[in-house]
């Protein structure tokens, strides 16, 4: 399995629009950040975590124009307004399957319904076709199983995801033990820490260090990062052994 992340930033991305913090000023190349999304290749599969409004540039950064499918953690903008820029890779594959909560498929359908009504179709035009996903219910796209891994984003539901001893888990402020059970024994996993300072939405960087050491993953790359967090030099100083922070066009390798 390998993993790409095509963007680790929050919502604004780094640098941010007017905002002046050091992480936005930086040279460094790890402190510009574009919108959290992440690409994992198995099984001669190509499965994208979210299309955010990077993912154009992600994809040509990277110089891929493969997806199979599509996983939404949930309907916030910086994880979905991308799905207009499926276009050039469905007019080479035709459809494209999605999966996702009915809640936000319905939200998808409200935003891009050109995406899945016939009425609108050209020659060319884009389609995608929704899967709904269950909470508590392992799905399956082709011969990969998934694990839904369900929490709250302040008052809203968002899935994480499970494949093999690999997990991807964004946006989160809350989890029951149920669910994060399902995160143990992993070999890697991907956690969300915003900042230093506490955030009503998201888990902080003392937060997500609290899951590790209570969930023992093999490793763990921290992602979602805001501004705030400070330079990306100066916060992996602080991390425990075995926990790194991500950065743009990282690349993992994870035997299964």
């Amino acid at each position: 399995m390998k993993i790409t992340f095509l963007g680790t930033g929050t919502s604004t991305g780094i640098p941010t629009i007017g905002l002046k913090r050091e992480s936005c000023l930086s040279s460094d190349k790890r402190d510009n950040r574009l919108r959290s999304s992440i690409l994992i290749e198995y099984k001669s599969k190509s499965i994208l975590i979210d299309c955010g409004p990077d993912f154009r540039q992600q994809m040509l950064r990277i110089n891929k124009n493969k997806i199979d499918t599509i996983f939404f953690t949930h309907e916030h903008a910086d994880h979905t307004a991308g799905l207009d820029d499926v276009r050039p890779i469905s007019f080479q594959t035709g459809k494209i399957p999605i999966f996702a909560h009915k809640r936000v498929v319905e939200n998808l359908k409200n935003r891009f319904d050109y995406l899945f009504d016939k009425k609108g179709d050209y020659p060319g035009s884009p389609h995608v076709y929704p899967n709904v996903i269950s909470e508590g219910e392992i799905f399956k796209f082709d011969n990969i199983s998934v694990v839904p891994i369900s929490y709250m984003h302040h008052k809203l539901q968002v899935f994480g995801f499970r494949i093999e001893n690999f997990a991807y888990v964004t946006d989160l402020k809350e989890i029951e033990e149920l669910e994060l059970d399902k995160l143990r024994g992993l070999d890697t996993l991907v956690l969300n820490a915003l900042r230093h300072k506490e955030h009503y939405s998201h888990i902080n960087l003392t937060q997500a260090i609290e899951m590790v050491e209570k969930l023992k993953p093999k490793r763990t790359y921290l992602t979602h990062i805001a501004p705030d967090m400070g330079l990306h030099s100066d916060t992996e100083r602080l991390l425990p052994e075995c926990v790194f922070l991500s950065y743009d066009g990282l690349e993992l390798l994870i035997n299964n």
